[in-house]
């Protein structure tokens, strides 16, 4: 008999945990699970999953990514009737929101396995501390009712134990991964480029991700700024929200429109990526930035804000530099200085060439996560 397998996944905006889940649902081995993907409306990748005929679906209309308590409650009895419904051997999830309240719902399914993967966490450094404790507090007490806890970073495996959230031997740690094959067969095409623009430039530098507050755009903005006053470059920010179009004017007031360049959403963005020579990150918190690993597998030297996940991969000054958070000016004096001292461009890049990522094959997550439905579904927790 196969095992039934439910994933849920708060909203399925553009971003790695969503990309993966997705991935893991298609890709599960049909023959021994069936899957099922229970997620919130109102995500950029809805439509895509809608029409996927290999993929069984449930919208959760009340589970919404914000605080919100008279939904937040109604989402949690739509879980518990889905559960008592599918009758699933495992409950799978992801996101802070949709782990919460899925392992709360699993509270009244013991038989049912509880696996929750931190792709990130909920709280930061960043927020108010009632809020943040409050976070930490959900966290330690639905850890109660979870069997294992999947982290894709070391970083906030560490920061779990030291928070006493759930038992640290119940820890896995699985990476977020990409499709690895697909990037050795990068050919450059510069009419990708040439969709937005037609400038020239010895260095482009790139960023990946979208214009959420965890990203912080506003410090890549300034940070590109400051290169621009001093370099000609190119600066591109690969991304999609609401706020493209208030970057976009304000490049444009700002005289350097066609040097920083702010496109949507790509669904191919490794094109661009092959193309540019410097990736920066400016990211807040990250799990484990998918964007990373996608650029340095098209070899560009990384230079990034010391992030939780993102010191699981950069060996500062090694295959990459770590810069203290909010630190714009150092940020820009390292993109001046690769710019300016090409050997030392070269060392960065053939280091990055030399960093082993196979852990980072997306293939090799699913395959992973199947040994693990496995696993659990014939011992006692």
């Amino acid at each position: 008999m196969k095992k039934k397998i439910i994933h849920i996944i708060t909203k399925l905006e553009l971003g790695g945990a969503q990309e993966n889940t997705i991935y893991t649902v298609r890709n599960l081995n049909k023959e021994i699970f069936d899957t099922i993907l229970v997620f919130g409306p109102g995500g950029i990748l809805d439509e895509e999953v809608l029409k996927d005929n290999r993929i069984k679906k449930i919208v959760c209309k009340n589970l919404l990514r914000q605080i919100s308590p008279l939904n937040d409650i109604i989402a949690l009895f739509n879980i518990i009737q889905i559960l008592k419904k599918e009758k699933p051997d495992i409950i799978h999830s992801h996101s802070s929101k949709a782990g919460i309240l899925a392992r709360l719902a699993g509270i009244f399914f013991p038989k049912i396995k509880k696996i929750h993967t931190y792709h990130g966490f909920g709280f930061n450094k960043n927020q108010n501390f009632i809020v943040r404790y409050f976070y930490i507090f959900l966290e330690r007490f639905t850890a109660i009712f979870t069997d294992f806890f999947i982290f894709v970073s070391k970083a906030n495996m560490s920061e779990a134990e030291s928070l006493n959230i759930g038992n640290k031997k119940r820890y896995i740690l699985l990476r977020s991964g990409i499709k690895l094959a697909l990037y050795k067969e990068i050919k450059k095409d510069y009419r990708e480029l040439e969709k937005f623009t037609d400038k020239k430039a010895d260095k482009m530098i790139v960023s990946l991700g979208n214009f959420k507050p965890q990203k912080n755009p506003d410090d890549f903005y300034e940070v590109a700024k400051k290169v621009l006053s001093q370099k000609d470059v190119l600066f591109i920010y690969i991304g999609g929200g609401e706020r493209l179009g208030e970057f976009r004017e304000k490049a444009k007031k700002d005289g350097i429109s066609e040097k920083c360049i702010f496109t949507d959403w790509l669904k191919e963005p490794y094109k661009i990526l092959a193309l540019c020579d410097i990736f920066i990150l400016t990211s807040l918190w990250e799990g484990l930035p998918r964007s990373l690993v996608e650029a340095m597998s098209c070899g560009l030297a990384p230079i990034c804000y010391k992030t939780d996940g993102v010191c699981d991969i950069i060996n500062n000054g090694v295959n990459g530099y770590l810069i203290e958070q909010g630190d714009k000016q150092g940020m820009a004096e390292k993109i001046k200085f690769l710019i300016e001292n090409e050997n030392e461009y070269l060392k960065i890049k053939d280091n990055v060439s030399k960093t082993d990522l196979a852990e980072f094959d997306i293939d090799n997550m699913v395959r992973r996560q199947e040994e693990l439905y496995l696993k659990i579904s014939f011992i006692k927790i």
